[in-house]
């Protein structure tokens, strides 16, 4: 008889009898009862077997002298916190042989059953091996979970400290401008429109966390009504339109002929898709095309969100929308987020009995979000702390500086430039590569998280010219775990700046980098 194919490796029993005949009547035996099992030839095979799975060991006490099964000592040895795994052991009747008191000092399970052997004691034993081993599995699940929920959350709030640290660097420099002397209000205007921006883009941020903590205590309300999901759309879209423009995409609404009502919270909704609109127009390069469809399908609305942009892994479609979770790389690839985005469309949604799910081919192949709500009706349309000041200082250098955060970028370049140090500015790699052609800066100020060509990326490029090798290379990042440090060490970075940056620091560090060199 064989293995019973249809159950799990990890739950079946590994057989090892004396003779061939034992093993195939045991496994008749235990095939009867509905348990698996494979019967091993030696105890290699054993081994081998035991790195597919096992619910348990059955050995014969004879069995237990085979040279191979120290290859099953040292596998038991080396299980992991949660595992136990059950071994029975078919012992002669009398007195207890050697080789199985040496048997049970093994890292193991052990229960001994003497033969004679009675079917119903060796079925009972294994029934009670496998539920015990079920129990583990089930520790192991649960560890696994607890585990990979504690890597999102240090994940998340490192993602958290880079994207709050990402404005509060232009804020800190923009104060440092201010300070540097006195300016008329035309002059000032423009600084303290970008501080505006930067302190309105960190309290979306915190109001986002704050949503999620609401929705998870249940603390939130709904005001309901009957809502024409069209307009709703109209509003997200307008909403998301300045992320939409300044990528350049190609957007476009298709709307039925008919409204479609649905009971819910207009407000609320157009946070869902306007929600969704950013994201579509995050993480799809520049030029790129999102869609949005809102059809019927039976007695419920369909909205679908479409873009042609980074797309989504398969093996992470289903935890998209789980707290804490992001698929590798794309944060960066989207120019931030902390990732909480889709947690809060699902939990919105299902508070208006709706669903959500995502689709995508894969990687680079796009992403489509698909929404259902409940239809009431279709009906015609009708109509950190303070950095002090900076004392001016002559900075007899020509600095480049690479960010894609253009408030960032370009307050750095003005507060360098009041210091006396002649600037160019790039908002991504191949910019910058493109000005070097043309000019040989003794200082790069680069941003690590840039989409497309990274600060790393960059770095390596310019060390490969002749003409930049004696150039001083400046890490700036939001990024501030051990492993990022290394590996901007590791990249022939000179020095590494968090942010948001402080410009004494830097400009001390240019200072004693330069008289260095003299």
């Amino acid at each position: 008889m064989t293995e019973n194919r249809t159950s799990s490796p990890e739950r079946r029993i590994l057989l090892k009898t004396v003779t061939a005949r034992d093993a195939a009547i045991t496994q008749s035996l235990l095939q009867r009862a509905d348990i698996a099992s494979h019967p091993c030839k030696n105890a290699d095979e054993m081994v081998a077997e035991l790195d597919r799975g096992a619910g348990a060991l059955l050995i014969a006490e004879e069995s237990l002298t085979d040279p191979g099964m120290t290859g099953v000592a040292d596998y038991l040895q080396r299980q992991p916190p949660w595992s136990d795994l059950p071994m029975l052991i078919i012992a002669g009747s009398g007195l207890v042989s050697n080789a199985v008191l040496e048997a049970m000092d093994m890292p193991a399970n052990i229960t001994v059953i003497e033969r004679p052997l009675r079917v119903v004691a060796l079925i009972s034993a294994a029934r009670s091996a496998l539920r015990a081993r079920s129990r583990q599995y089930e520790l192991r699940d649960m560890f696994e979970g607890l585990r990979q929920a504690d890597q999102r959350k240090t994940e998340f709030i490192a993602t958290l400290a880079h994207e709050l640290r990402n404005p509060l660097a232009p804020l800190s420099t923009a104060l440092s401008i201010l300070s540097l002397k006195p300016h008329d209000a035309d002059q000032a205007r423009p600084h303290y429109e970008m501080m505006r921006r930067q302190v309105n883009h960190m309290v979306r941020l915190i109001d986002d966390l704050m949503e999620v903590s609401r929705i998870t205590r249940g603390k939130i309300e709904l005001k309901m009504e009957n809502v024409a999901l069209e307009r709703v759309l109209r509003e997200a879209a307008e909403l998301s339109r300045p992320a939409l423009e300044s990528s350049s995409h190609r957007f476009k609404l298709h709307l039925p002929e008919h409204a479609f009502l649905v009971r819910g919270d207009a407000v609320r909704l157009t946070q869902v898709f306007s929600n969704l609109l950013n994201n579509a127009a995050k993480y799809t390069p520049a030029g790129g095309k999102v869609d949005v469809y809102l059809e019927r399908a039976g007695e419920r609305a369909q909205v679908r969100v479409c873009d042609n942009g980074v797309g989504i892994p398969a093996d992470m479609l289903a935890a998209i929308f789980d707290m804490f979770v992001q698929v590798s790389n794309t944060s960066r690839a989207g120019q931030g987020g902390l990732g909480i985005g889709l947690t809060l469309v699902k939990s919105l949604i299902e508070l208006h009995g709706g669903t959500v799910r995502a689709s995508s081919a894969g990687a680079g192949c796009g992403t489509e979000i698909l929404i259902e709500l409940p239809l009431v009706a279709v009906a015609a349309r009708t109509g950190e702390a303070s950095p002090g000041v900076v004392a001016p200082a002559q900075l007899a250098e020509q600095i480049m500086i690479v960010d894609d955060n253009c408030d960032a970028a370009d307050s750095l370049a003005v507060l360098l430039g009041a210091c006396g140090a002649q600037t160019m500015v790039a908002y991504n790699g191949s910019t910058a590569l493109d000005m070097l052609r043309a000019t040989v800066p003794s200082i790069a100020i680069l941003d690590i998280g840039m989409p497309g060509m990274d600060g790393y990326e960059l770095a390596r490029r310019m060390r490969s010219d002749p003409r930049h090798s004696n150039m001083m290379l400046v890490a700036l990042t939001g990024w501030g775990q051990p492993d990022d440090r290394t590996r901007i060490a590791a990249a022939g970075f000179h020095h590494h700046f968090l942010k948001p940056l402080d410009p004494e620091a830097l400009i001390r560090t240019i200072r004693e980098h330069r008289a260095a060199l003299a």
